[in-house]
């Protein structure tokens, strides 16, 4: 068995194992959806982290920063930031209302049967866009290091998932994801600890553009348009410019044509080819803000953080986890440690992505930048050492694949099983059957859409799925929680314009159909204007419709806004 199979088994075993624990603790219903509201802050941030820190995070960023350099640190700086507006204002008053799930907040919040079925819609969409991407870098993770077909990774990760979440629920997958972040950030420190050590032991002289740093051989899979910096003669084995090629060809520099089924050998010193749809960065534009080649450089990063920052408030996985905690308290407790825990990950995968420009450039002609985190141990070690640090990266994105997955297959699951059983007081074994049961569909049709969605990058799909929840539930809680005068009506209508919004924009970049130009940018970076939209809709509509405020809307914000009693023995 290699070692990158053995550590697969391995945190795969563990996840199953702590599903078998949590199913020998679970005996109420509350055990199965919150882990009956009694997780330490401790144990929930490391659980958040594990939740969170999803195959955007530990393969994405990486890539992102290969591929665009400065602008791409808004991902991670962002995916952080989102916590601290959760912690200012949502935390502690949504675990004080009560509920089980974001629909169940609805509910209570607006007395609106309807805005409740509205947004477990909403949870079940978003839930499905966030797992794709997950899927799919479970997918790229074994193909990748163990040669495995693209459709295996995905699925040894769902059937793993279902496994632990059907036995034992909330209280099973809150300690496998405690563990599973501390795996995924060992499985970063250590192999970015020994590469920073080999690199500072190399020769580093300042290179224009990206070149081999030894002889590799690049498969093309498909028919690819790259783009040569600069006047060189690379080997070529297929077909370039729709001419056949089977030895040294020269090139100009600018755009050419790579048929399916070619390969591409670059020798140490050549610059690499870059595939079209990335930027052919200097070192220069690399390092420089706004200036990475993406475009309309300053209205997209101010779209991504407007949209990741509020994508945040409104994630339905991540919002669950509060439900865990015992008081408003230990809430902004959790949410703190959480800042701290993602501040200190995200250094890590900015450490691979700066180092694969020097010494894995050649992802660049692919495009296959999300397996820079993979493939950068055995490029700057080789022999034993590279294949150890490989496995271990492995363990660490099999770790985030299951950890994101398993949240979001409680989040969907919940939603689903609650609307089969109707009545919120079903008897207990029907609502876990349920529950079970809507498992496999949360399960299953994201599995079917990754298969047919490799793209765009892990964390470009990610973002996306972080702009719907910010244009439909980020609003939703915000005015819900903060103004008293918020009705079933106009959270209907902010909910229903923000998501159709954000929700085209979102199928028309994960098909391919957004335009060139500002219509492409506005399409692929929505929040900036969906957002706003929601909140005004939400607003305007609440306000015409004054009269539908429930009326125990006092009582609901009272709840909310009103610290809990202090717990006998000194908490």
């Amino acid at each position: 068995m290699s070692p990158a199979l053995a550590t697969v088994v391995l945190v795969s075993v563990v996840t199953i194992g702590a599903g078998a624990l949590g199913l020998r603790r679970t005996r109420t219903t509350g055990d199965f959806y919150v882990a009956s509201r009694a997780v330490t802050p401790r144990w929930n941030a490391a659980a958040i982290g594990g939740e969170y820190l999803s195959a955007a995070s530990f393969l994405g960023v990486a890539g992102l920063i290969l591929a665009y350099g400065y602008d791409a640190l808004w991902y991670p700086v962002c995916y952080t930031a989102g916590y601290l507006i959760l912690l200012a204002v949502v935390a502690a008053p949504l675990r004080r209302s009560g509920a089980y799930t974001l629909p169940d907040f609805a509910q209570i919040r607006l007395q609106s049967t309807n805005v409740r079925r509205a947004a477990g819609v909403l949870v079940v969409i978003i839930g499905w866009l966030y797992m794709v991407p997950q899927l799919g870098g479970a997918s790229l993770t074994l193909s990748t290091q163990l040669g495995a077909p693209r459709w295996l990774g995905g699925l040894v990760v769902c059937l793993v998932v279902l496994t632990a979440v059907t036995a034992g629920g909330m209280r099973s997958i809150t300690f496998a994801q405690a563990i599973q972040f501390w795996i995924k950030f060992l499985a970063l420190l250590i192999p970015a600890v020994v590469l920073i050590g080999v690199w500072q032991h190399r020769t580093n002289a300042e290179l224009r553009y990206p070149v081999a740093q030894a002889r590799v051989v690049v498969p093309v899979d498909r028919d690819t348009t790259v783009r040569l910096p600069v006047d060189e003669r690379l080997t070529v084995h297929g077909s370039v410019d729709d001419r056949p090629a089977g030895g040294p060809v020269d090139l100009t520099a600018g755009p050419h044509r790579l048929g399916a089924g070619t390969t591409v050998t670059l020798r140490r010193g050549d610059a690499v080819p870059v595939v079209a749809r990335l930027p052919a960065n200097t070192r220069t534009s690399w390092l420089t803000p706004l200036d990475s080649g993406i475009p309309h450089p300053l209205y997209a990063s101010l779209s991504l953080i407007l949209g990741v920052c509020l994508g945040t408030v409104g994630l339905p996985h991540v919002l669950v986890r509060f439900y865990t905690n015992s008081d408003g308290r230990d809430s902004r407790r959790t949410t703190f440690v959480v800042i701290v825990l993602l501040s200190l990950f995200y250094l890590l995968p900015t450490v691979f992505g700066t180092l694969a420009r020097r010494f894995a450039p050649d992802l660049l002609l692919t495009g296959n930048t999300d397996a820079t985190v993979l493939e950068l141990p055995g490029r700057m070690l080789g022999g034993m050492p590279g294949v150890w640090l490989g496995a271990l990266v492995t363990a660490g994105a099999f770790a985030a694949f299951l950890s994101t997955v398993s949240g979001l297959a409680v989040s969907v699951a919940g939603v689903l099983g609650q609307s089969l059983v109707g009545e919120r007081r079903a008897l207990r074994r029907l609502r876990i059957r349920s529950f079970r049961l809507s498992a496999v569909v949360a399960l299953a049709v994201p599995y079917v859409v990754s298969l047919r969605s490799e793209r765009l990058g892990l964390a470009v799909v990610v973002a996306l799925a972080f702009t719907v929840a910010a244009s439909t539930f980020c609003p939703l809680l915000v005015l819900g929680i903060w103004w008293s005068r918020l009705t079933d009506a106009g959270a209907l209508a902010g909910m229903a314009v923000g998501g159709t919004l954000s929700l085209f924009a979102a199928l028309a970049t994960l098909a391919g159909r957004d335009p060139a130009g500002w219509p492409g940018a506005v399409l692929g970076q929505p929040a900036v204007w969906t957002v706003p939209i929601s909140f005004a809709v939400m607003i305007v509509v609440s306000l015409a419709s004054a009269g539908r405020v429930p009326d125990g809307a006092g009582r609901i914000m009272l709840r909310l806004h009103t610290p809990e009693a202090p717990v006998a023995g000194g908490r």
